[in-house]
């Protein structure tokens, strides 16, 4: 009974993903995660707490059965030259863990390690595009901090702890509003009650322009290209302390792309303003106002609207490899 129903469990795990991965269903691997390690967690307990001692006690009854016969034979005057094998294979058998417990409980504490590790420490991300260039290059393998802007609940991504405050700069990873079930990777540009401008790529940030230095253009290897690139100095806090601390990272400006950018509906678009020129919005309270360093090339805040504090996944801080370029390696910001 207990095979079988361990046979529809992992039959059903199979084709989620098998779905998944076919474009059929959307799936969520944090969901997957969780429910893999709740399964062969409940499966490692009954290992634990009942299959194990029973197995123990069956071998230990085999012993007693073993040397009982070999003292009645001594009793009797009869010695028996004993083959060990035989016995010593009985006894490996009613240890055996079933199959269907090595695909379970077996497989535990490596599945447990991975949840802690990814829902609440640091989790793997792939780049697949360009919208973060020069920043992150497509095909960078980053790590993302999971318990920097405060530990949460995974899969319903519920807040526990604090942690420390959102600051304009910041690389972070997010659900995608419009989709959460996709992850997404920006800048952070504006906080909450930010006045954010970007006109004829220029920002403003509460009426105080953002510095813009020329340097060196990038040359894009994949694309064979060099785009014209800045420095931009973001201040990184809202308090007036902060607003003199700023933070540097590098841009991409593409001169033939126009200013103009046209947004779908989303939630607070009321206090946004489009014109020919870019456009203004007020960041609303508990939101966030993304862009791309890649500013031409991404699909970003302007289009799709505010990123809510309850999407965070999380703080982007290294590059952990990249195999077209290990020279990539190391952190960034």
């Amino acid at each position: 009974m207990i095979p079988t129903i361990t046979a529809i469990i992992l039959t059903g795990f199979v084709g989620y993903a098998a779905a998944w991965y076919s474009g059929n269903i959307e799936g969520s691997f944090a969901l997957l995660l969780f429910l893999a390690t709740a399964v062969s967690g409940v499966y490692w307990l009954a290992e634990q707490l009942y299959f194990l001692p029973r197995r123990r006690a069956a071998v230990l009854q085999l012993d007693t059965q073993h040397v009982n016969r070999l003292v009645e034979l001594k009793n009797q005057g009869i010695t028996v030259k004993e083959d060990d094998s035989s016995f010593l294979k009985a006894r490996d058998e009613l240890l055996r863990q079933p199959w269907w417990m090595d695909w379970t409980a077996g497989l535990f504490p490596v599945i447990a390690a991975v949840f802690v590790l990814r829902s609440f420490l640091f989790e793997p991300f792939k780049i697949p595009s360009g919208s973060m260039i020069p920043t992150l290059h497509v095909g960078d393998l980053i790590l993302v901090n999971k318990f920097h802007y405060g530990v949460r609940l995974p899969v319903v991504n519920y807040k526990l702890t604090q942690g420390s405050p959102v600051n304009r700069g910041d690389v972070m990873v997010f659900r995608y509003p419009p989709k959460p079930s996709l992850d997404y990777i920006k800048r952070v540009v504006g906080v909450p009650g930010d006045k954010i401008a970007y006109l004829n790529k220029v920002m403003t940030i509460n009426g105080q322009p953002v510095s813009k230095v020329a340097v060196p253009e990038f040359f894009d290897a994949d694309n064979m290209l060099y785009s014209k690139q800045f420095e931009e100095e973001l201040p990184i806090g809202s308090a007036p302390s902060e607003m003199s601390q700023l933070r540097k990272h590098r841009l991409l400006n593409d001169e033939r792309t126009q200013n103009f950018v046209s947004g779908i509906d989303f939630a607070f678009k009321e206090n946004c303003t489009y014109s020919v020129e870019g456009l203004e919005c007020t960041v609303p309270a508990g939101h966030y106002f993304m862009m791309g360093d890649n500013r031409d090339n991404s699909l970003d805040s302007r289009y799709w609207g505010f990123v809510p504090d309850k999407n965070i996944v999380g703080k982007a801080f290294f590059v952990w490899m990249n195999f077209s370029n290990i020279s990539r390696i190391g952190s960034f910001d």
